[in-house]
């Protein structure tokens, strides 16, 4: 069976892509969970991942002792290997649309990633609301994620931006996080998406298992001093 590293669901944005693409696609695999202890060389998560995947992060996953780590590189990986569940569109041109927005995700919108890292379990609107006021750059991200699903869903008609659930819904998934925990301003029909996505099967699993951790990592949170 495919093993999948993982580390705290409640923070770990990279994580959540392949874990949702398996979980949503029916897809078995046994879940390995690393706790986020530190990111030190000296810590345990990443003494217990560097045996894994040299690069030392999560995700990672194993297959008969192959290991693929990069949550693009696993999607691409399952993609090839289980082709009956169509994880990328079947038109060609529309699967490399897919495949641009998603590797635009994996290379940018840095100003969302730092002002507002994934936190499923807090309710941060008034730390979304400062950085919608004082930061360009998010604003910046915020129209073109909103530029882009817009024109997506109106392109296919949703409800997933490529009509059915794919690897882009996935890669989304954990933008759609933080949009909602940040309350962050959107247009209406990219908030319909963003509730979509969250009533997804696989991604109320994985909400599920973030509100059950109650892990408050300090280094993970450093707007708030206790949970």
């Amino acid at each position: 069976m495919l093993q999948l590293y993982i580390g705290n669901k409640n923070y770990s944005s990279w994580s959540m892509r392949p874990w949702v693409l398996l979980k949503q696609c029916s897809i078995a695999f046994e879940e390995k969970r690393v706790r986020f202890d530190s990111f030190d060389d000296t810590s345990e998560f990443r003494r217990v991942i560097a045996a894994i995947n040299p690069a030392g992060k999560v995700p990672a996953l194993v297959d008969d002792g192959f290991v693929v780590w990069d949550s693009l590189a696993i999607a691409e990986y399952l993609a090839e290997g289980f082709p009956d569940k169509h994880l990328w569109p079947q038109d060609a041109k529309q699967r490399a649309r897919a495949r641009s927005v998603c590797a635009e995700m994996h290379s940018g919108f840095g100003a969302l990633r730092a002002a507002c890292p994934m936190n499923i379990e807090a309710s941060l609107a008034e730390v979304g609301a400062l950085a919608w006021r004082d930061q360009p750059g998010v604003r910046a991200d915020l129209q073109r994620l909103s530029s882009m699903w817009g024109a997506l869903l109106a392109q296919h008609g949703g409800p997933m931006l490529f009509g059915g659930f794919s690897i882009a819904d996935a890669y989304f998934a954990p933008v759609c996080m933080r949009l909602h925990s940040y309350a962050l301003p959107v247009p209406a029909e990219v908030q319909a998406y963003i509730a979509r996505v969250r009533e997804l099967p696989g991604v109320k699993a994985w909400i599920g298992d973030a509100l059950a951790e109650n892990d408050f990592r300090d280094f993970e949170e450093p707007y708030r001093l206790r949970r």
